[in-house]
Order: C-alpha cells, then structure tokens, then sequence
C-alpha cells in the first residue's frame, strides 16, 4: 500500500500543483527546525527552508518512493546548509572534518559515539539546546545529524564527504565540547542560585 503522500506527490508530478502546498505546510517545521539546529541562525534557517521546497519543487520528478518523503526532503534541506558552509571561507571546525584521524581516534570515536545516556538525562531540554547552540559549526552540524535526527555515521559522512571514522571523531568531540559548556552552564546557575540566596538573607 502507498504511502498517503505518495498519492499527493504522484498528483503534484500529474500538475495539480496545489498538492505542494499542503506537502509545505505539513513539513515546513520540521525542516526549518532542521536548519535552525545546524545553523543556530533563525534568517538562514528560514532562507534555507524555502529553497529546501523550492528545490524539492524542481525535483519532484525525481522522487520514486523508495524513501519516506520526510527523509528525501530532510537530505535536500542537510545538503542545502552544507553546500552554504562549504562556500564560507575556511574555518577550523569545518576543515577538521577532513583532517587526518589515528587509529586511537577512531576507535575512541566507535567506543564514545555510542547514545550517552548520562549526558541525556542530566540535563534539561532548555540547556541542552542553548549548549548545542554554542559548539562550533563542524561539531553542532554532526551532532544535530547523529544525535538528534538520527543519521547514522555511514549516511553522514557521504553527506559531508569524508570518512565514517571522521564522524565518528567529530561526534565524540563534540559531545565532549557539550559536557563542558553544560557544566560551566551549571555552574553559573548554582553561582547565581547562591547570590540570590546571599541578597534574601541580607535583605
């Protein structure tokens, strides 16, 4: 049995381009919340959004239902933000996507870019995401894919060009980088618990 919006897509390639507008506004937040997390930029998550659709539009004739629509729109929208990252000037979190990993490194990254369920439940939703916010773009693209939208490491590292082990590297030392921005985020907060305290107790 088809899927229910193989049925519309097979009427928007017939011409009746009405479908597509209900194919945006059933997957337009989930792709722009796509982009906002691999972007941390709310103006280039919107931009990269419509030319998301837009470009899906242009290829529709391409989709053969072999996948969820969801998932061939989800790789259009992924390939869109790193085509714009590729075209920044070279920065350091990015270019280490292709640098050379060791053996150790590699092996640490199968061993810790397993699900961390400690970091998972230690944190609440709000911190996490003001954390992930702040990692470099090259750890935050490849976490948000592994971790949050649930890419396996053979998918992202066709997707960014470069080596499973390189991924699996990438993710490790992001989740690492997230450890340390979460603690100093909770160390703030328990600071700032403390000199409220301090005031209601000299007031």
């Amino acid at each position: 049995m088809p899927r229910p919006e193989n049925v519309l897509i097979e009427k928007l390639k017939s011409g009746d381009i009405s479908q597509f507008d209900f194919l945006y506004r059933s997957y337009k937040r989930r792709i722009f919340s796509l982009c906002l997390r691999m972007t941390d930029d709310y103006s280039l998550a919107e931009d990269f959004t419509q030319e998301a659709f837009i470009t899906a539009f242009r290829r529709i004739d391409t989709f053969r239902g072999d996948s969820a629509f969801a998932t061939w729109l989800h790789r259009i929208a992924v390939n869109i933000v790193l085509m714009h990252v590729r075209q920044q000037k070279s920065r350091g979190p990015m270019a280490s996507l292709d640098d050379s990993i060791s053996e150790d490194d590699v092996s640490m990254g199968e061993k810790l870019g397993r699900d961390d369920r400690r970091l998972a439940s230690s944190i609440d939703r709000v911190s996490l995401e003001a954390a992930i916010n702040r990692l470099a773009p090259g750890y935050r693209i490849v976490l948000v894919l592994h971790d949050i939208e649930g890419y396996e490491h053979s998918e992202i590292a066709e997707l960014m060009g470069c080596s499973v082990g390189n991924t699996k590297s990438q993710l490790h030392k992001a989740r690492l980088r997230l450890r340390e921005l979460l603690s100093e985020a909770s160390e703030l907060s328990q600071a700032g618990k403390l000199e409220r305290a301090r005031g209601q107790t000299a007031a």
